[in-house]
């Protein structure tokens, strides 16, 4: 009887400890879940637009977009720098894309474009 109650106790107190373990780690991320959320940020960073013009001899692009997020900016047309001019080579007047931006200094320099799915 001894060795079952000695049982029992051994086997609540190991349940206890696991429960406590558990909750502990509850609202840390897994790998693949910090995974997740890095392509969820890099996705949310990324703004919709139109392409109004593109200005290969200065480096510049005029884009129709929707908020930018990462800029809290809201909607608008304006002229971006873009940080690689090979950028400027992927996009035409009229297409639809997504794109990032930052702020460098006072100007905003557009560092990605996507064809827009």
């Amino acid at each position: 009887m001894k060795k079952l109650n000695a049982f029992l106790l051994a086997s609540a107190l190991l349940a206890g400890a696991a429960s406590a373990h558990a909750a502990s780690h509850a609202g840390a991320p897994m790998a693949g879940d910090a995974k997740k959320d890095t392509a969820m940020k890099a996705a949310t960073d990324m703004a919709d637009g139109e392409i109004r013009k593109v200005d290969v001899d200065n480096k510049k692009i005029t884009i129709k977009h929707g908020e930018i997020k990462n800029l809290d900016m809201p909607g608008m047309t304006m002229v971006f720098q873009a940080k690689d001019p090979a950028l400027l080579g992927k996009v035409k007047v009229g297409d639809k894309v997504r794109f990032k931006a930052e702020k460098d200094g006072t100007a905003f320099v557009v560092t990605d474009i996507q064809p827009a799915k």
